[in-house]
C-alpha cells in the first residue's frame, strides 16, 4: 500500500504548486491514500469550505490541520454538518484530537478504500511552545483503543523537534507513520523506526519559499526588528511541493519505506 502525505499547504501559491504536481506524483507512484495538511491553504490562515472541496475534488482522502483550524470560522458549519457515519466530507477534515472535550468537529477518521484496504489518520498538536491542550501520547492511546484499521497515520502538529522525535517513538510498532507538521520546514531526517513505523519530523511546507515560513519576507523583518505588530500576509515567491512517500503492508500497517518529496515548478 502507497501512503502520500502533502505538508501543511500554504496559500495561493501551495495550493497552485501541488494542483499542478499532484497528478503525476499520484500516478507515477501508485498511491492508494492521499492526506494532506489544509490549514493554512485559504490565505496562509485557516480553511474555507470550498478550499477544502477542491482538495476533495482532487482526490485527498483526509485533510489534516492544527492550530490554524478556526482561522476561517465558515470551516466549523462545513464540519458540524458531517454525518456520524463519515460519509460526509465535513467528516473528512480532521482538527486535533487533543482539542478540549467538546471542542467541534473529529480528530481522528477511520474509512475504507475502494478495494476494501482500511486505513485511519489520527490528528494531534503538540504542547510544547503552543496553545494548551490535553497530553498528545496518552490520548494517542484513547485513540488507538477505538480503532480497526492496521493501516494508521499520525500527523503531529507541533514546534518542538524533540516532542515530535518522543511520540514518534512512542507510537514506534503501533502505527504505520508519525509525521511532523506546523514548522514548515522539512527535515532530512526519514526512517523507519526499529518497530516498523516511519517517521520524519517535519514534512515541510507547500507554498512559497521565497519568504519566512510563508509570509511575506519584509513583513516578518519588521515584526523582528522593530516589535510592532502587523498583518501578515502570504508570500507567492518560488513556490514547492513538499511531501512524503510511503510504503506499508496493508495487512499488518508495517511500513517498508519513506520518501521525502520536494518538488518546485
Amino acid at each position: 500500500m502507497k501512503i502520500l502525505f502533502v505538508g501543511d499547504v500554504f496559500g495561493s501559491a501551495g495550493r497552485h504548486i501541488v494542483r499542478e504536481h499532484l497528478p503525476h506524483v499520484m500516478e507515477t507512484n501508485q498511491v492508494d491514500l492521499l492526506v494532506l495538511n489544509g490549514e493554512n491553504a485559504a490565505g496562509g490562515f485557516g480553511l474555507t469550505p470550498a478550499i477544502a472541496d477542491e482538495f476533495f475534488d482532487w482526490g485527498v482522502h483526509v485533510i489534516t490541520t492544527g492550530n490554524h483550524v478556526w482561522d476561517k470560522r465558515e470551516i466549523i458549519d462545513y464540519m458540524q454538518a458531517a454525518a456520524p457515519d463519515g460519509h460526509e466530507r465535513g467528516r473528512r477534515i480532521l482538527r486535533p484530537a487533543n482539542y478540549a472535550h467538546g471542542t467541534p468537529g473529529f480528530g481522528w477518521y477511520q474509512g475504507e478504500l475502494a478495494n476494501g484496504q482500511s486505513y485511519a489518520v489520527i490528528n494531534m498538536q503538540g504542547r510544547v511552545f503552543m496553545g494548551s491542550c490535553d497530553d498528545p501520547f496518552r490520548k494517542c492511546d484513547e485513540m488507538l483503543h477505538q480503532i480497526t484499521a492496521k493501516v494508521i497515520l499520525v500527523d503531529i502538529h507541533a514546534e518542538a523537534s524533540s516532542e515530535k522525535a518522543a511520540l514518534g517513538w512512542y507510537l514506534d510498532g503501533r502505527v504505520t507513520a508519525v509525521l511532523g507538521t506546523h514548522t514548515h520546514v522539512p527535515t532530512a531526517d526519514e526512517r523507519i523506526l526499529p518497530e516498523g513505523t516511519a517517521y520524519q519530523t517535519d514534512v515541510g511546507m507547500s507554498g512559497p519559499y521565497d519568504s519566512v515560513i510563508g509570509v511575506e519576507t519584509e513583513l516578518v523583518l519588521q515584526r523582528f526588528l522593530t516589535g510592532m505588530p502587523g498583518k501578515f500576509e502570504a508570500a507567492k515567491g518560488n513556490p514547492k511541493m513538499c511531501a512524503t512517500l510511503m510504503e506499508c503492508d496493508g495487512a499488518t500497517g508495517r511500513a517498508r519505506s519513506i520518501q521525502r518529496i520536494m518538488l518546485g515548478e
